[in-house]
């Protein structure tokens, strides 16, 4: 793969690129659905080819190929510089790129127990087993599911840099729906957007013990059939697990990506509310509110060594102590914004497409209270849990969201589940308006691998670490309602 790399670097250069990088990807997936007792979908699938990226005449030049041969690399690499070439004529300023240390490396995977050491018969039976007791506990639609991916990727530039990675990515979950009376609900295990999924082996699977919960989630999905509707009006709202995750992801997570905020990635993934002027000074949330960028946590699926411009991985402070103080940067984009170097979130999620600027791991830092202690200070609110509908603006400012399931919580005692829950604000306002995170003991890294962006479209595997929080007077139910 190096040799693959190099020769297309070279190529690119002699054909006038003043820079140029190349990423050969070699990747694998494997992934098993079962529905209602059946196998649903049973495959695998291989990508391999190579990316080329180039700066020529002061433009960005890609293009990329699954024709590994030698006349295929330099002919991909020449394809990239007349690109850079032709989008040179419509360029203002010239592409300028933050400083970076050349780097040297090869990173292996990280995970205690191999995929491929476990039988097939036996991932399915575990899919099956949980489909069953969920029929057997009264679901209408019985669902399970895992994935295994494995990528070996090497990276060169012509600044001297060749870098040797190779990720496995883990995940599984399983949800129960309940039919009757016109309506449906969805309960999910461990979270609703693809289960947990880590950058780590089958053990993330075994952990979060689909077949242990497999019947309560059926259990809770009837229930759900027969529960009062959420109420409507104000009232203090503590959001845990996958529903928490979430809101830092489509609140906080989007709007700090600095192509957003530049409008290069306006036409489709919107702009930001989170404008050069704010950092350093913007109140994004109240003082206890702490969030990170953190590609260093081992597992997490944001995590990796370096991005796909060579950059080390880092942690960076994105609000700190409620004070908005860092975007998500390319080398490209923090020279624009005069900052020292990039913080190492360019990733692309394959060989032929371009890298762009992407969510790492994103995380809500955790309090100091036990999460059972923040439902007991609570007098009046909503415990809410596992998202179902999301909705928000392009600026990422006015949002709704709905949840599989909430509980009331009155004088501090969890009383009973409603049904249909939503809750909607507006970002600054509802960060500032929290008052209580769970300490430490509650917190998990949860993967989330369908974030999309970019055209053409791209998905991203990110992660979110998350305990709980709560959030004072907020608007849930339907709005005028009472």
């Amino acid at each position: 793969m190096e040799s693959l790399c190099m020769a297309a670097i070279e190529a690119a250069a002699a054909a006038g690129a003043s820079y140029a990088d190349a990423r050969c990807i070699d990747q694998r997936t494997e992934e098993a659905r079962v529905k209602n007792g059946s196998t649903e979908k049973l495959g695998s699938g291989r990508s391999r080819g190579i990316g080329v990226r180039v700066i020529a005449n002061g433009a960005w030049g890609f293009a990329g190929t699954a024709d590994l041969s030698d006349a295929g690399i330099r002919s991909v690499a020449r394809r990239a510089v007349d690109l850079a070439r032709a989008a040179a004529t419509t360029v203002e300023d010239p592409v300028r790129l933050a400083e970076v240390e050349p780097v040297t490396d090869s990173v292996s995977a990280s995970y205690e127990i191999d995929p491929d050491d476990l039988p097939l018969e036996d991932r399915l039976a575990l899919l099956m087993e949980c489909s069953r007791a969920m029929l057997d506990e009264g679901a209408d639609l019985a669902r399970a599911h895992y994935m295994v991916l494995r990528r070996e990727q090497h990276f060169c530039s012509t600044e001297g840099a060749s870098i040797f990675q190779e990720r496995i990515e883990t995940g599984a979950g399983i949800e129960a729906t309940a039919v009757g009376a016109g309506q449906a609900h969805r309960r999910s295990w461990p979270q609703s957007h693809g289960g947990q999924v880590q950058t780590r082996g089958w053990e993330v699977v075994e952990e979060i013990k689909l077949h242990e919960n497999a019947r309560r989630i059926a259990a809770e999905a009837r229930q759900l059939l027969d529960a009062p509707t959420c109420p409507s009006g104000r009232m203090d709202v503590i959001l845990g697990r996958g529903q928490l995750a979430l809101q830092l992801h489509e609140s906080c997570g989007h709007p700090i990506e600095l192509d957003r905020v530049l409008g290069t990635e306006a036409s489709f993934a919107g702009t930001s509310f989170l404008t050069p002027e704010k950092l350093g000074g913007f109140r994004y949330g109240s003082d206890i509110v702490t969030i990170t960028a953190d590609a260093t946590i081992p597992g997490g699926l944001g995590s990796f060594a370096y991005d796909d411009e060579g950059v080390p991985a880092q942690r960076t402070l994105i609000v700190t102590d409620g004070i908005f103080t860092g975007y998500l940067t390319s080398r490209e984009t923090a020279a624009r914004l005069g900052l020292p170097g990039s913080n190492g979130a360019m990733r692309a999620d394959a060989w032929a497409r371009l890298p762009l600027i992407r969510m790492t791991n994103i995380n809500l830092e955790p309090g100091d209270m036990p999460r059972d202690e923040i439902i007991a200070t609570t007098e009046r609110g909503l415990l809410l849990e596992d998202n179902l509908s999301w909705s928000i603006d392009d600026r990422r400012l006015n949002f709704q969201f709905g949840c599989e399931i909430g509980w009331m919580i009155e004088d501090g005692e969890i009383t009973g589940m409603v049904k249909n829950p939503t809750y909607a604000g507006i970002t600054p306002e509802f960060w500032r308006s929290c008052d209580a995170i769970a300490d430490d003991d509650s917190w998990t890294c949860w993967g989330l691998p369908n974030c999309g962006k970019g055209e053409p479209g791209q998905i991203a595997h990110v992660g979110h670490g998350v305990s709980a929080a709560r959030f004072r007077n907020v608007e849930v139910g339907v709005v005028g309602d009472e």
